[in-house]
């Protein structure tokens, strides 16, 4: 057996921890020297044992009052217990006794990061760093760790940065200031440490997936499904850089091999409706309707709450049998009622079944949900120009303005219905305004401008504008 601090071996330890535990139980008072404390407590932090440890500190406080480390210890415990303003008491009072122990301001920092306040942990933590430069290496150590369970990741950064230069050579540091990085976001230098890191260490697959990660955030696809495969090189079962190369692989529509990805994924997590639902898609994609329609009944049978593969099954419905297709697009709805998708393609749905009523509510709830849905918006105004409606619309399209803010999308529709009604005035008054606030989607909602509608003048000026 190996010592385990104060010259302990691991079974003395335990021995001294069942006889603190048997007097706890007897509710006695037996004798504990100051180690023999020190190691009880030690003890219960690392099995992460907080209630236990600050009974042990409470009562090495009974005993030995004026112990500098056991009130330290029990400083640790309070932090621990989420008491930082008690351990802050504690801290004062040793640090005018042991104003060298670097310990006592490694806890204060730490007690002042719980708090929120960043200026006195670092200055804490540098105090720490100035009073005992031979213990550097060590005390940046703890430093990192007390600020990364803190999640405070820009200082968190500063150190680490310190141990960088301090030991370069150790690769854990450059991972974990990629990491610490792209918490905060800064995806540039996540990119960049990831990369130093794996320059040393080329065979860490978690490294190469977590870059992966960030250049997908970065829209970098290539350099994404790169590492995502340099990550499966090294390690063929990390089924999440399968999924996740299945994800981009299908948004850049390459579907027949973000089919394949997503059938990789799936014989390690064959119970994945997510999964299932992407494969089936991506069968729908290609063509392969009846194998869509399969996999998308299995993804319901193993979780029917999951409002994607019935969605799935009404899109598959929508073009050749859009009455089926209501059907499970009102179930998805059921489900996720909040997704305006889902209402968009239920418009659609009622309005190849002739129900343009429907249709039109349908797609008043996407918008409502999304405002800046501008094929919605666009169906809107489609529906308000085939039934002949735009003499009704203008005055509920000014108000729904006032509610939902001036967007493009009703903004558009909104010219669009003057337009129809003959308001020569107010359509340019609102064309106009679309073209200061939004021109570039005017291609978009052009549908809803035929040129026939409108003055020669008007048209010289959206020509114009388009130009620009």
């Amino acid at each position: 057996m190996e010592d385990q601090g104060f010259g302990y071996k691991e079974e003395d330890i335990l021995e001294i921890v069942r006889r603190y535990e048997r007097m706890r139980n007897n509710k006695e008072t037996y004798f504990f020297d100051v180690d023999e404390f020190e190691t009880i407590i030690d003890y219960y932090l690392e099995v992460n044992d907080v209630s236990f440890a600050f009974d042990a500190a409470e009562s090495a406080s009974l005993q030995h009052p004026a112990s500098s480390s056991i009130q330290l210890r029990k400083a640790k415990v309070l932090i621990d217990k989420g008491r930082p303003v008690d351990a802050l008491k504690i801290t004062r009072l040793i640090e005018k006794i042991e104003p060298s122990n670097y310990e006592v301001f490694l806890l204060k920092g730490a007690a002042l990061g719980m708090l929120g306040d960043l200026n006195g942990t670092r200055k804490n933590f540098d105090l720490a760093l100035s009073v005992d430069i031979s213990e550097e290496i060590s005390i940046l150590l703890s430093i990192t760790g007390i600020l990364n369970d803190l999640n405070h990741y820009s200082l968190l950064t500063t150190y680490l940065e310190r141990l960088v230069e301090i030991e370069p050579d150790y690769t854990n540091h450059l991972y974990d200031l990629a990491y610490a990085y792209e918490k905060m976001g800064d995806n540039k230098s996540s990119i960049k440490y990831y990369r130093k890191y794996l320059e040393q260490d080329p065979l860490s697959d978690n490294a190469w997936y977590n870059l992966g990660l960030i250049y997908t955030k970065e829209g970098m696809v290539k350099k994404a499904l790169d590492a995502y495969e340099y990550s499966l090189a090294v390690n063929p079962e990390n089924f999440f850089a399968i999924f996740n190369m299945a994800n981009i692989l299908s948004k850049e529509g390459r579907y027949k091999e973000a089919l394949e990805a997503y059938l990789n994924y799936l014989e390690f997590e064959e119970e994945s409706s997510e999964a299932m639902t992407y494969a089936a898609e991506c069968y729908h994609k290609t063509g392969e309707t009846d194998k869509a329609l399969k996999i998308y009944n299995e993804a319901i049978d193993l979780d029917p709450d999951y409002s994607e593969p019935w969605f799935g099954i009404g899109l598959l419905y929508v073009d050749n049998e859009a009455d089926k297709s209501i059907k499970y697009l009102r179930k998805a709805i059921s489900l996720k009622g909040d997704e305006p998708e889902y209402w968009y393609f239920l418009a659609e749905a009622y309005y190849r079944c002739d129900r343009v009523k429907d249709s039109f509510r349908s797609l008043v709830h996407a918008v409502n949900i999304n405002p800046y849905y501008d094929q919605a918006w666009l169906k809107i105004g489609k529906l308000i120009i085939e039934g002949g409606y735009y003499n009704h619309s203008a005055l509920i399209l000014e108000r729904g303005m006032k509610v939902i803010g001036d967007v493009s999308g009703i903004r558009y529709l909104l010219a669009s219905t003057y337009l129809f009604a003959g308001e020569k005035d107010l359509f340019k008054l609102n064309i106009e305004k679309v073209f200061d606030d939004s021109p570039t989607t005017f291609r978009f909602f052009s549908p809803l401008f035929p040129e026939k509608l409108i003055d020669k003048k008007t048209i010289r000026f959206i020509r114009k504008k388009l130009k620009e």
